[in-house]
């Protein structure tokens, strides 16, 4: 009876983790596509002198921070701190719960 109930956890944990990583891909190969689209449009705006280069920097910068994020967020995955995404907030209740008690051990005592 418990290996069945462990069986079927692990089922529902892989169905929850492939949603979550599917969506993860989604938003950040949408969000990636729009970025080098806009990328895109504004290195043919520079080009033409449209706008004469105004806002390169920024953008530049843009790129830099955009990049940086990308890096974390590829850190974050490859060390797993998309693994148990829930699980941080048990171990936070866990932890107030014990300081709850402590207090109320500490106002009666």
């Amino acid at each position: 009876m418990q290996t069945d109930l462990n069986e079927q956890a692990l089922r529902v944990d892989r169905r929850k983790r492939r949603v979550v990583l599917t969506f993860f891909g989604a938003a950040v190969t949408v969000g990636g596509c729009m970025f080098v689209f806009k990328l895109f449009a504004f290195l043919t705006t520079v080009r033409r002198d449209e706008i004469a280069g105004f806002a390169y920097n920024p953008i530049l910068i843009y790129g830099f921070v955009a990049a940086g994020f990308l890096l974390l967020l590829g850190w974050a995955f490859m060390t797993g701190q998309f693994r148990d995404i829930e699980g941080i907030k048990h171990e936070w209740m866990e932890r107030y719960a014990e300081q709850e008690r402590a207090e109320r051990k500490g106002d009666r005592g």
